[in-house]
């Protein structure tokens, strides 16, 4: 793959609403690629690949207020589901598997409750609980004016230092293509997801649908035990839990993923 793989085209989706999108097509199902708070589309980009080089057709944008996409003048998990309805119908994608990192997991389960999936892969990211103690008064901080100081690249370097204790290829070109924003959206968009409850909601219909779940020992956002609880939601969910991985473990543990999503989808078959 070239460094091109996920270059992106810009997609008007609706009035004042553009998205960053990178797409190839090839063979059903689909995998669409939800990234989480902070994140862009980038952050996928091993199983991006991966997938791509099995011949799966595969899509990954930036979330509005994220990366190169628009922001929304008002956030609301509702706007991203339903702005991922229209993206998928001007690709022509039905019924795909939907991977979704951190807080792009309420959005994947949103979208699961109203459209057909194949499966749900979610990782580091559940249904409910998802804000640690800490990242709510940090998120704010940023918000507020501390996001400026990331323009300084000695920051950068020091965050990307004190992001993971795991060492792979992968690591460093994910904090390099998902840098620290200094522009104050991702960080707006951030708040609809501290008081997500899964189960608060009015319930549509039981997700009887194939999930997996993957979580890391090490990361202090989605633990083991969130893990166990969200894959016991589903009928047919199971969790996968790498006790040496941390939040980024897409990028820690890209061949384990990249296995995981690939017998996932095996099973989808049979």
């Amino acid at each position: 793959m070239t460094s091109e793989t996920l270059s992106g085209q810009t997609v008007h989706l609706r009035r004042g609403v553009t998205l960053e999108v990178a797409h190839a097509d090839g063979k059903s199902p689909a995998l669409v690629f939800l990234h989480g708070g902070l994140g862009n589309r980038y952050n996928w980009r091993p199983q991006y690949e991966f997938a791509q080089s099995q011949g799966w057709e595969v899509l990954s944008y930036d979330l509005a207020g994220h990366g190169e996409s628009s922001a929304y003048n008002r956030y609301s998990i509702g706007r991203h589901r339903r702005d991922l309805t229209r993206l998928l119908r001007r690709f022509g994608i039905r019924s795909p598997v939907l991977c979704c990192h951190s807080y792009g997991a309420p959005i994947g389960l949103e979208w699961s409750q109203r459209h057909p999936v194949a499966g749900l892969v979610l990782v580091a990211g559940g249904t409910h609980d998802l804000a640690p103690w800490w990242e709510i008064p940090l998120m704010k901080v940023l918000e507020w004016g501390g996001r400026h100081l990331y323009h300084w690249t000695w920051l950068q370097n020091i965050t990307k230092a004190v992001s993971t204790q795991h060492e792979h290829p992968t690591i460093d070109r994910f904090l390099n293509e998902s840098p620290v924003p200094t522009n104050a959206e991702p960080y707006e968009a951030l708040k609809i997801f501290w008081s997500y409850n899964f189960f608060t909601r009015r319930r549509r219909q039981k997700l009887n649908i194939p999930v997996l779940v993957i979580s890391g020992g090490q990361d202090s956002m989605f633990t083991k035990q969130m893990g166990d609880v969200l894959a016991a939601v589903f009928p047919q969910g199971e969790h996968l839990h790498l006790p040496e991985a941390g939040h980024l473990l897409i990028a820690e543990y890209p061949e384990i993923v990249n296995s995981a999503i690939a017998r996932f989808i095996v099973k989808l078959s049979h």
